[in-house]
């Protein structure tokens, strides 16, 4: 699997976007505040995305229902903060920061599991026929919409944000706020790791390996099977992660949340290259800073225009930014 290349014009297109943007804008404080927001839910998208970048760069599975785990994530993370109100509502930055990372683990794990009883029931029977993938894996997230629906009700959830992590910074006159501060620092965390497990690691070398020469791997006596479930699982467990951040972005939770975002995830992985993570970072930074500077100028057309973002890319590089050299 192919990561990030030496190839530089796909890695101007952000700072390129966020150029053309501010002639446009005016005013450089609201620029700012724009492009900051823009790269937080980037960043957010991109933890999203990467889980299913991993699925299908790896596995070869479009797995239409990654949305189930993306929305079991945030609702989870409601119940986690609703167990420890105490510790969200404190003005003390770390009593906050053990709260989230409660949140994020339980969502991890919760996310996760589901994710191995989604591969082995409704994935496994599948592999190796796109069309079928698509169809039941939708049918799965659909059933576990109405299983969130059963546990916590239909109903919208409000999901703040804990005490110390609202608010806004100043820098100069733009207010930045906090939490997409935060967002951002994750987002590039998540991807450090990646890139460094996938190009760095023994893990990393047999996944790469196992995807050329699958046979050739398993004959050195590696379990390629279960070091795919193991890719699925993780996959599944980033999900339910971007699950969390992406329902403190929007400070509410429902369960087709996962649904709604799962257009702009394929967008993403499309722009990307399907299945490079690398070009899944370029593209949801793209769409994130799309979605935010067409929303300030043409609200209008904000909801299309990372669509017109989408084909742009693929007219300019009908594979992807960086396409996936086994695709």
């Amino acid at each position: 699997m192919k990561n990030i290349d030496f190839d530089w014009k796909p890695l101007a297109l952000v700072p390129l976007l966020a150029a053309l943007a501010l002639p446009l804008i005016g005013s450089g404080s609201t620029w700012l505040t724009l492009t900051v927001a823009g790269l937080a839910m980037g960043m957010i998208i991109f933890i999203i995305a990467s889980g299913l970048t991993l699925v299908f760069g790896l596995m070869d599975v479009l797995n239409f229902g990654h949305g189930v785990f993306i929305a079991l994530g945030a609702f989870v993370a409601v119940s986690v903060f609703g167990g420890m109100a105490d510790w969200t509502t404190s003005a003390e930055l770390w009593r906050n920061l053990v709260a989230m990372g409660c949140a994020v683990a339980a969502a991890m794990v919760a996310a996760g599991l589901l994710g191995l009883a989604f591969e082995r029931l409704i994935v496994r029977p599948v592999y190796g026929q796109h069309l079928k993938q698509i169809l039941i894996t939708m049918g799965g997230m659909i059933i576990g919409e109405e299983l969130i629906k059963v546990i916590w009700g239909p109903q919208q959830i409000p999901l703040p944000l804990p005490e110390a992590m609202k608010g806004s910074l100043l820098i100069g006159d733009a207010a930045v706020e906090k939490y997409r501060l935060i967002a951002v620092v994750i987002g590039a965390v998540v991807f450090g790791l990646l890139a460094w497990t996938l190009s760095r690691t023994k893990i990393g070398l047999l996944i790469r390996a196992g995807v050329q020469d699958r046979e050739m791997v398993e004959s050195l006596g590696y379990r390629i099977r279960q070091l795919f479930i193991g890719i699925f699982v993780v996959g599944s467990a980033l999900a339910g992660l971007g699950g969390v951040m992406w329902g403190l972005y929007q400070q509410n939770v429902i369960p087709q949340m996962g649904a709604q975002v799962n257009v702009l995830i394929f967008i993403v992985i499309i722009i990307g290259g399907l299945g490079s993570t690398g070009g899944a970072l370029i593209g949801a930074l793209l769409v994130g800073l799309m979605a935010n500077y067409t929303g300030f100028l043409v609200p209008k057309v904000a909801l299309f225009s990372n669509i017109a973002l989408m084909v742009a890319i693929l007219l300019w590089r009908p594979q992807g930014v960086y396409p996936v050299a086994n695709r």
